[in-house]
């Protein structure tokens, strides 16, 4: 008899709903995300994905609905204290510290995210990471010396230096080139392999279908598919979100 193999739920999401005066960003969204899994979370501009991301960060706050991290009801709790409990993100626009150099702009994020560090350990610990993204080399260098895809390495390892429970990619891979997109992918890839647990909002599909275990699709703030990516870019429903009624 095979044994049973039992997931654990590290995030959910049960009938969350944020308005914006009259606006529905986010229409009463449930999902779960298990432990070890990447969560594609996909949608036409405009679909209230990143409002989705803010919610579970803490930026916002639901008007409605529940939040948990693993045990934890985090559907009130402040971004800071999100942190520490173990959610790191990125964002759509790469967020710096420009008077800070790069080293120190990753020890940022092992001082107050999930595993904190100080001292030695924590400059070994950014040290680390950036070799991990490949920024070796670069630790002394200040921010402006930075190409694009270099400033996206250096958010994430901002987010991996403590070690976070859950990792959450807003739109990591938008504006970079073909060559870049391949690297950024490719970074994604490992921390697949290390078992991470992951939320991604994307509009690459290629990195969407080589990435994700499942997708939840969002159109108008409302949830309207989830699934493995084959199963959700197939659907008739999220083919219409994004191409129209005219090209459906």
């Amino acid at each position: 008899m095979d044994s049973l193999v039992r997931t654990v739920t590290a995030l959910s999401v049960r009938n969350v709903t944020r308005t914006f005066g009259g606006l529905v960003a986010v229409d009463d969204i449930s999902f779960d995300l298990a432990e070890n899994e990447v969560l594609g979370l996909i949608g036409p501009n405009g679909s209230g994905k990143t409002t989705m991301m803010n919610l579970i960060s803490g930026a916002l706050q639901p008007n409605s609905g529940e939040i948990r991290l693993y045990r934890d009801d985090i559907t009130r709790s402040r971004a800071n204290a999100i942190a520490r409990l173990g959610i790191a993100r990125t964002f759509q626009i790469v967020r710096m510290l420009p008077s800070l150099s790069v080293l120190e702009n990753v020890a940022a994020g092992g001082v107050f995210g999930h595993d904190r560090h100080w001292g030695r350990e924590l400059n070994n610990r950014a040290f680390e990471v950036l070799h991990r993204v490949g920024l070796e080399g670069a630790e002394n260098n200040p921010i402006s010396t930075l190409t694009y895809i270099d400033q996206k390495r250096l958010e994430l390892a901002r987010a991996l230096i403590s070690n976070p429970r859950v990792i959450l990619l807003d739109e990591w891979l938008a504006g970079l080139n073909p060559t870049e997109l391949q690297t950024g992918i490719a970074l994604i890839e490992e921390l697949r392999t290390e078992g991470r647990t992951v939320v991604i909002v994307e509009h690459v599909m290629d990195a969407i279908r080589s990435l994700c275990d499942r997708c939840v699709v969002m159109n108008s703030g409302a949830k309207i598919a989830e699934g493995t990516p084959a199963e959700v870019l197939a659907d008739a429903g999220v083919i219409t979100a994004y191409l129209g009624d005219d090209d459906a």
